[in-house]
């Protein structure tokens, strides 16, 4: 079957996308063990400028004094919005945050980790508006390929500003948080539309009978996996309150002086083993090699995930393998969005043929 142009043009700026996103979280990693999350202690410039200082004598004498001040003055007005909204609490947690009023000393290899980790996101952005561009031909042929696109691009945007809020709250946890999901969220649907582009355009293959519950059971893994990441990231922000405490020196006392968080993270672990396990059988029991091959990736990816978070738990956090954990971890949420995905489809002819027909 010959596939139409523009379906192998989306395909491609698609993958492209997601390959983009995912850099970005490894460059986020990167960001955030190597502690350069305040590198640039504004947002969008950097020190005031488009392109940040190599150098502290390019900065005022003052410029602690000046970038807390704006940073202070930009979370009275986000606190005060979010107090009309309802969200008293997390207000709150804005000014009760122990580093609020700490401006980071400037270090020219952190600004410019994290300037960089600025690029690449404003180069996703170009990319997630050239996913828009391209499905502009699904308007016609399959809508919600085109709706899923340009939802991602407008995340994208509020992706953007929630960067600054990051920035402004100087890592206030959950802002990190939201932020951390929402690009979860944005991986998952530009998946779906990539996947979703090439129905019609392949050789259809053979109804699979489904299996009773696993669709359930798949969707439990993604949600568990999207936890036990929010849970990383919870985890993470309070190796950085004791990384800062201890001046990022002492690196193997740090897995005592983290709380309880960490141990859940680390037992909850066994919990998503045990339903991959589950799932990956039951999807190697179904005669299907693309089923087969996500089963072996998700395998592949938890083993990996559950490889670096031993290595950080009893290795002293080496920093080099934070981003890769983050990674692996983002990798497993969108080889398990694809299996939903992948599942639900070789099983609808099936589910469709066993639906009794009207009769008018």
């Amino acid at each position: 079957m010959v596939i139409p142009a523009f379906v192998r043009r989306f395909r491609f700026v698609g993958f492209l996308t997601v390959a983009a996103v995912y850099v970005l979280i490894l460059v986020g990693g990167v960001v955030r063990s190597t502690g350069s999350g305040m590198g640039c202690p504004d947002w969008p410039k950097c020190f005031g400028t488009w392109i940040p200082p190599t150098n502290i004598n390019q900065l005022p004498p003052n410029y602690k004094e000046i970038y807390t001040a704006q940073r202070v003055e930009k979370n009275k007005k986000l606190a005060a919005k979010l107090e009309r909204m309802g969200f008293q609490q997390v207000a709150g947690e804005i000014f009760a945050h122990p580093t609020q009023y700490i401006e980071t000393d400037f270090n020219p290899v952190k600004t410019w980790i994290e300037y960089i980790n600025r690029l690449i996101g404003a180069l996703i952005g170009l990319f997630v508006f050239g996913t828009v561009v391209f499905a502009l031909p699904y308007w016609q042929r399959d809508r919600p390929v085109f709706w899923l696109a340009f939802g991602a691009f407008l995340l994208t945007g509020v992706q953007g500003w929630l960067g600054s809020l990051v920035v402004s709250t100087n890592l206030l946890p959950i802002m990190v948080t939201i932020h951390m999901g929402l690009a979860l969220v944005i991986v998952a649907m530009l998946l779906y539309a990539v996947d979703r582009s090439q129905r019609g355009t392949e050789v259809e293959p053979q109804p699979l009978s489904s299996v009773p519950g696993l669709v359930a059971w798949l969707w439990v893994a993604v949600l568990l996996t999207f936890g036990q990441i929010v849970l990383g990231t919870q985890v993470r922000e309070q190796i950085d309150l004791v990384a800062s405490a201890a001046n990022y020196l002492n690196r193997a006392d740090w897995v005592e002086q983290v709380g309880g968080v960490f141990r859940f993270h680390r037992t909850f672990s066994a919990v998503l083993l045990l339903v991959n396990l589950y799932v990956a059988y039951q999807l190697y029991r179904m005669p299907s090699r693309r089923l087969h091959r996500l089963a072996t990736a998700i395998l592949g990816l938890i083993g990996g995930e559950i490889l670096a978070g031993i290595i950080l738990a009893y290795l002293a956090f080496p920093a080099a393998v934070q981003p890769i954990h983050l990674t692996l971890a983002t990798l497993l949420f969108g080889a398990q969005v694809l299996t939903v995905v992948a599942y639900n489809q070789a099983t609808k002819l099936q589910r469709q043929a066993a639906t009794p027909a009207v009769v008018a």
